[in-house]
């Protein structure tokens, strides 16, 4: 299984980052160490002062694929939930700093969150809403609509190098809000205000 993330890839959020808003995909990997799943609490690693949430919508892989033209790009996609991509940031700035990768940043043990799965079959696809509260606070918010390339865009974008294969997920990206979580927080994550994760910040 692979796990694919899109940066950049709400305009506010690369704003708010004063990162360019780009013209192609931005892709980073993370392994499968990476997955944090059933709701487990997540624990603040030491090599961080400045842990940020990210949200995102998290698409899962239902059949292999390869040169997936954006028409057909749906019929590769079986399932959809809420996701939190976990980012050092003081790391990551320091990446960018040397011009290096994020992996270090980005790629950790239990960076990748992943709520409940819901079929695609029951969800309006262009009009996905979903958000993140912090102890209870929405701290952020968006829709699918907001992305700067929607998901069949990512994943035609994704086949033409690499093969997709069933269970592979797509991490699609954060909108604007991200910011700092401290221990004791209870994050929670939601698809069109129902809670498909939770997690405790230990």
């Amino acid at each position: 299984m692979k796990i694919f993330c899109i940066g950049r890839n709400y305009s506010d959020h690369a704003k708010e980052l004063n990162n360019p808003v780009p013209q192609e995909p931005v892709v980073f990997m993370k392994p499968v160490t990476a997955l944090l799943q059933n709701n487990k609490a997540f624990y603040y690693p030491n090599f961080t002062k400045d842990l940020h949430h990210e949200i995102e919508l998290v698409y899962k892989i239902g059949k292999k694929g390869r040169s997936i033209p954006e028409n057909l790009a749906l019929n590769y996609i079986s399932e959809i939930t809420v996701g939190i991509d976990f980012t050092a940031r003081d790391l990551q700035q320091k990446c960018k700093e040397k011009g290096l990768p994020w992996e270090i940043a980005k790629a950790f043990d239990h960076s990748a969150v992943v709520g409940k799965w819901i079929p695609i079959h029951e969800l309006d696809l262009d009009n996905l809403k979903f958000s993140l509260s912090k102890n209870e606070v929405t701290v952020q918010n968006g829709t699918s609509s907001e992305m700067i390339f929607p998901i069949q865009k990512i994943i035609s974008y994704l086949s033409q190098y690499f093969t997709l294969s069933l269970g592979d997920l797509i991490y699609s990206g954060t909108p604007a809000g991200v910011g700092p979580v401290q221990i004791g927080d209870q994050l929670k994550g939601f698809l069109n205000n129902v809670e498909l994760f939770q997690t405790e910040i230990k």
